[in-house]
C-alpha cells in the first residue's frame, strides 16, 4: 500500500538501518518485506543526506541471490552488464520498468497459465511463455534502436545474422529460464499438496 510521502529509512557508518515512522531499527529482511507489502520507502546516508535507496535495494537483491532465490538468470545478468556504457543504457531502465510494469498487470494471467500446466503439459506451456517473452523484447528493443546498429547488412535488415555460439547461447539462455520455471512450477505444487 502506497504512501503519500515514502517512509525515510537512515543508514548509519555501523551499517543499521533507522526506520523513521517506527522509530526503530530494521533489517534488509525488513526491506524487502515492505517492498512486498508495497511500502514506498528512501534510504539516505545519515551523515551527509545522501539518497542511496538504490544501492540498498540493490543489496537486497543480492543477499536474495545469495540465499539461493534465484530470480536474475546469469544470461540476463550478463546482457545486462553488457548494457552499461552502451548507447542503449539510457533506454534500458524504462523498458526494464515497463515490462515488469507489464509482467506485474499480467501475474494473474500467468498465475493462471502456471495453473493449467500443472494439470497438463508444463513443459509446453513453459516454452510458449519464453518465445512471447523473447518476442516482446526483440519487439521493444526494435523500438528503442532508430538507426541500425553497426556491421548490420543493410538498412533495411532486422538484426546481424547470428553466429552458431551467439544461438547456442541464446538457446542455453532460454533452457535455463525454463529450467527456473520448471522449479518455480514444482515449488508452487508442492505448496499445494501440503
Amino acid at each position: 500500500m502506497s504512501q503519500e510521502t515514502p517512509t525515510v529509512i537512515k543508514k548509519y557508518a555501523n551499517r543499521r538501518l533507522y526506520h523513521t515512522g517506527t522509530s526503530t531499527y530494521v533489517t534488509l529482511e525488513d526491506l524487502a518485506e515492505m517492498v512486498k507489502a508495497g511500502e514506498d520507502f528512501t534510504v539516505t546516508d545519515a551523515k551527509t543526506g545522501e539518497d542511496i535507496t538504490r544501492g540498498v535495494l540493490g543489496q537486497i537483491i543480492f543477499e536474495q541471490e545469495n540465499k539461493g532465490q534465484h530470480l536474475l538468470p546469469i544470461a540476463f545478468l550478463r546482457q545486462l552488464i553488457r548494457y552499461y556504457g552502451d548507447s542503449m543504457q539510457t533506454f534500458l531502465p524504462t523498458y526494464l520498468e515497463t515490462s515488469l510494469s507489464a509482467f506485474s498487470r499480467n501475474q494473474d494471467k500467468l498465475r493462471d497459465q502456471m495453473s493449467r500446466a500443472l494439470k497438463g503439459d508444463a513443459f509446453g506451456a513453459m516454452e510458449e511463455q519464453a518465445r512471447r517473452n523473447m518476442d516482446m523484447f526483440t519487439e521493444a528493443m526494435r523500438m528503442f534502436t532508430p538507426f541500425p546498429q553497426a556491421g548490420s547488412a543493410a538498412a533495411g535488415t532486422r538484426s546481424a545474422p547470428r553466429t552458431a555460439e551467439g544461438q547456442a547461447e541464446e538457446i542455453e539462455a532460454l533452457r535455463e529460464q525454463l529450467r527456473e520455471m520448471q522449479r518455480t512450477i514444482e515449488t508452487i505444487a508442492s505448496e499445494r499438496k501440503q
